[in-house]
């Protein structure tokens, strides 16, 4: 299948083997030109030259997202080589497993820099070239955590809850200027990637800890990052023209608790 050919995709936080780097072979897939964006260079670059040798194409730079010189750096790498920006994946993201009485002023502001800054200077960077090409989706990844409160991690609860607000807040503002752009946001829940087993860790690294985070969920399993990636496709392809200012909830019903 080919739902999103010709498309050029900018996905941040694509470096490791986690939601960012399954959606970028995903919509590679399926047609886009990748632009991976990741702090860690080497892990942009392995992303990267996993798509080029299955036959896509990518182009990869070291991109801190909390930072807008940065920014406007991918986006120009995504226009000098590929001529558009169609798709922007607002992956990027840290997770301080800390209530928020254990959370320090530093950790608090270093993660909203990264979870909150970087998805308004992401959005304010990719829209005037979406703009130019007639429209273009957005998808900003927030969580379960943002519509409910997480004692384990308050801090990270607090911005993923900044990032579905700002998502809608965009959303209309796009829609008002009939520019074309979509801009939705998902929630998972628990789902197994690299930051989640970091995580773990800084609560314990326990098997009891490995079971909370499985029984925050229904189903009763973590979920797997090609879950996201797929509905990171659905909002990012044709298919859902008419959804704007929406959150897709991916949880195995952690918040329908």
């Amino acid at each position: 299948m080919a739902r999103v050919a010709g498309k050029v995709a900018i996905i941040t936080g694509a470096g490791s083997s986690g939601m960012g780097r399954v959606t970028a072979q995903l919509l590679a897939r399926e047609g886009a030109s990748l632009v991976v964006g990741d702090i860690n260079e080497a892990g942009a670059q392995e992303t990267a030259k996993l798509i080029q040798d299955a036959g896509g194409q990518a182009v990869a730079m070291r991109q801190d997202v909390s930072n807008e010189d940065d920014w406007a750096a991918i986006v120009k790498l995504a226009l000098d080589t590929f001529g558009s920006v169609d798709i922007l994946d607002n992956n990027a993201a840290m997770f301080i497993a800390k209530p928020l009485m254990e959370t320090s002023t530093d950790e608090f502001r270093r993660q909203n820099a990264v979870n909150v800054d970087g998805v308004f200077f992401g959005m304010k960077a990719v829209i005037p070239a979406m703009e130019r090409a007639g429209g273009g989706a957005i998808i900003n990844i927030s969580s379960g955590a943002g519509i409910v409160g997480f004692p384990a991690a308050g801090g990270y609860s607090c911005s993923k809850g900044a990032v579905r607000l700002i998502t809608k807040a965009m959303a209309l503002e796009c829609a008002q200027r009939k520019n074309g752009v979509r801009v939705n946001s998902i929630h998972p829940g628990p789902i197994l990637t690299p930051m989640l087993e970091q995580g773990m860790e800084d609560l314990g690294g326990t098997a009891q800890v490995r079971t909370m985070f499985e029984q925050l969920a229904p189903m009763g399993h973590l979920g797997e990052p090609l879950d996201i990636a797929n509905g990171v496709l659905y909002l990012a392809c044709d298919e859902s023209k008419y959804v704007t200012g929406a959150e897709l909830v991916i949880d195995g019903g952690f918040v329908a608790q």
